[in-house]
């Protein structure tokens, strides 16, 4: 072992380095790694399944789907609220059915407490009939003390219809911690798995990518790197090229284009159609599986932090 060097564990301290070492030799710390190519979603690829569109179909905020993927995923979504606004419905006739029971309890005291102080105005006894009605008690009481069996063996949990009171310790909702949760009334509103914004199936746009045309590659449109191009500028598509959608004919064409081509006249170069900005949709480029997209392409392990 040296003993001038970073490699040096004879001081006192230890240092940065030593630390950042020995986290990566035992499996602890935070580890920052790039992410490959394999790891990034291509321009063209559904955001759900990460595979190649078949039909495919943009949001108003440019994120592409495959349609069958997009809308079986609303779908599902739609279910899950039918599914959770019936338990909803089901606690609140819970609730109600309760409230009217204590209601009905507290009318039914009421009405007792009436009839009690009824009965002991009309009916007020004598002081000697007083006495021997309390001796009477007494008696009947003490009786009725003698004859109830003996409680000082132990109790049976099912006994005195308790059954359903125990908490039960194998289901995590029946345990004495467990506190009764109540259901939020859920929202009908379906939102974008990407972009957390309201999602509608009649705002869902359809577009088309136009095929590179090379008789002499034989290859399969799933193998090729260049699939599409620009109809326009027939520029090659990918992820390093920033695309965008004309809404009115479905097109993805390169941001270029429509800088130096469209933007002059706003005018469709294939179907001489007038367009306006909300005609034109940026279309987000390929991400990967994490939360940002190409803005930050390295990625981050939590592991246990090392002790010093």
């Amino acid at each position: 072992m040296t003993r001038h060097a970073r490699n040096c564990t004879a001081g006192a301290v230890y240092t940065y380095h030593e630390k950042k070492k020995d986290a990566a030799s035992s499996g602890f710390g935070t580890v920052n790694r790039r992410l490959g190519k394999d790891s990034i979603k291509s321009f063209d690829c559904c955001s759900l399944t990460l595979q190649p569109c078949r039909n495919p179909v943009i949001t108003k905020e440019g994120y592409l789907f495959d349609k069958e993927a997009i809308l079986t995923y609303i779908i599902s979504k739609k279910n899950e609220y039918a599914r959770k606004m019936k338990e909803f419905e089901m606690q609140q006739k819970a609730d109600d059915e309760e409230t009217a029971k204590a209601e009905n309890a507290e009318q039914q005291k009421r009405v007792e407490k009436f009839i009690n102080t009824e009965k002991n105005i009309v009916n007020t006894p004598s002081p000697s009939t007083s006495t021997s009605l309390s001796l009477l008690a007494s008696s009947s009481s003490s009786s009725s003390l003698s004859d109830k069996p003996s409680t000082s063996g132990a109790l049976s949990n099912t006994s005195l219809g308790k059954r359903k009171e125990l908490p039960s310790f194998w289901v995590p909702s029946e345990t004495p911690s467990a506190k009764i949760t109540k259901i939020e009334k859920p929202d009908s509103t379906v939102y974008c798995p990407v972009s957390g914004k309201p999602l509608k199936a009649k705002d869902l746009i359809p577009i088309k990518f136009t095929l590179v045309n090379d008789p002499d590659d034989k290859k399969s449109i799933i193998i090729k790197q260049n699939r599409y191009m620009c109809p326009i500028t027939h520029d090659i598509l990918s992820n390093s090229v920033p695309c965008a959608v004309l809404k009115p004919t479905g097109d993805v064409v390169t941001i270029e284009c429509i800088e130096k081509i469209i933007k002059k006249d706003m005018i469709h170069p294939l179907t001489n159609q007038k367009l306006t900005e909300k005609d034109i949709i940026p279309l987000q480029r390929g991400g990967t599986g994490y939360s940002t997209v190409n803005e930050n392409l390295s990625a981050k392990e939590e592991r246990p932090s090392l002790q010093c």
